[in-house]
């Protein structure tokens, strides 16, 4: 599909195809049409932040449901971008004629043909073994999005390792917006989950699947500092609140019958880290390091860089429940938790600076500081230097016993939207 875009007389095409060379479903067109329109109300934010513009035209009639959302996914989504590029976009407007909806009353999917966004690090791989766990007959398949013809190896290993077929999502952006700094454009951070949702809808849709599990966690929805007296959140399209509208929005849309929902909404990433550490066929092969999704192959890599934020935050928590050795040899001699130079970088995490929580998937300062406490009384860990400097400083800050509080952070938190049939354990009690 093509999706077009204008900023008056600058126009943008947007490329997204999907992908099922083990396709075993029939595609529903009515559902595949829904699920494309849907792509194009959100992709479009790729384009708006180029300039900014005061209004937004949007050349098909809305539901109050998804005006809802386009409203929140430009205000709150670009929050990140509005702060780095000074910006107050709260008076945005959307222009778009009204459409009634029209509310299903159906019952929810089966869930017996999931498709699991997967990214290659801990997060997914724990939702695609939990929902394998939780529903053993159940027809799973990965999607993956990616530029088209690329691939990413960080993600295709550790696919592999699952031996589950993989559904692909490939997206071109205009080549214009690429080139934003040398044609003076506007730049930053977009919702870009939001869109992965939208295109892995559409993948379902293709592939004949009834629901799309993400493995967005708890703290996805807590933010990282406050501009012009709103929250600003580097994840708010895996949060709590994105999730919600975008499912209010396929409750009215009936050609849509698709459950949306995240395997992970209500663990923090403690919890994540912990059952991820059990999961040993996944330790050679796993990534999160940024630098591994480079969209230039020149300067991608193909190990951990071991110094940016998403190093330091997964070594950081996973660092309790693996051994110093095992963890040694995930980042190949390069590990994080060795390095002292990144002293700032762990204190940023764990909220031990004056700096704001980093704008990168990373969790919460109280699940770092956790992750501290926990990891520095390992025996293996008990001569590293920069972990006790750490544990120090966080002791000051962590209020009460620490093993009470990583206790309730290893518990379910807050609400969800987990069917009973692909619950984990800890979920039915």
């Amino acid at each position: 599909m093509v999706c077009h875009y204008a900023l008056d007389d600058l126009t943008f095409d947007e490329h997204i195809s999907v992908h099922a060379p083990n396709r075993t479903g029939a595609a529903d067109p009515a559902a595949f049409a829904a699920a494309a329109r849907l792509v194009y109300l959100l992709a479009g934010v790729s384009y708006y932040k180029a300039a900014a513009p005061p209004v937004i035209e949007v050349d098909t009639a809305l539901t109050t449901a998804e005006r809802t959302l386009l409203e929140a996914f430009y205000l709150d989504g670009l929050g990140e971008y509005a702060f780095r590029n000074g910006l107050d976009l709260s008076t945005v407007r959307i222009d778009a004629a009204h459409r009634p909806s029209t509310d299903t009353t159906a019952e929810p999917p089966a869930g017996n043909r999931p498709l699991i966004p997967f990214g290659g690090g801990i997060d997914s791989i724990v939702t695609v073994q939990g929902v394998r766990h939780a529903q053993p007959d159940a027809d799973i398949a990965l999607f993956v999005m990616s530029r088209a013809g690329d691939r990413f190896d960080a993600i295709e290993s550790a696919a592999a390792v699952t031996g589950l077929p993989i559904v692909r999502g490939e997206r071109r952006i205009d080549d214009q917006i690429l080139r934003s700094a040398e044609l003076g454009f506007r730049n930053g951070h977009v919702p870009v989950t939001g869109v992965l949702s939208a295109v892995a809808l559409l993948a379902a849709a293709f592939d004949g699947r009834d629901t799309v599990v993400m493995s967005n966690e708890w703290s996805a929805s807590l933010g990282n500092l406050t501009h012009l007296g709103r929250e600003v959140n580097h994840q708010w399209s895996k949060s709590l609140s994105f999730e919600n509208l975008l499912r209010t929005v396929l409750d009215g849309t009936p050609d849509l019958d698709t459950n949306y929902y995240s395997w992970l909404r209500c663990f923090s990433e403690l919890w994540v880290a912990r059952r991820f550490a059990t999961m040993t066929q996944f330790h050679p092969v796993f990534r999160s390091c940024n630098r591994s999704f480079h969209l230039d192959r020149a300067v991608r890599m193909d190990r951990w860089c071991g110094t940016c934020d998403k190093c330091c935050f997964i070594d950081l928590i996973l660092a309790p429940f693996m051994a110093a050795t095992d963890l040694a040899a995930v980042f190949d001699g390069a590990e994080p938790l060795d390095n002292p130079e990144l002293t700032d970088t762990f204190a940023a995490l764990a909220g031990l600076s004056d700096d704001a929580k980093p704008f990168e998937c990373v969790g919460d300062v109280d699940e770092c500081r956790v992750a501290v406490l926990l990891a520095s009384a390992r025996p293996d860990r008990s001569a590293n230097h920069l972990l006790g400097a750490l544990a120090a400083r966080t002791s000051a800050v962590v209020p009460g016993e620490v093993t009470r509080y990583a206790a309730e952070l290893l518990q379910p938190l807050g609400t969800h939207n987990i069917p009973d049939h692909h619950a984990p354990d800890d979920l039915l009690g």
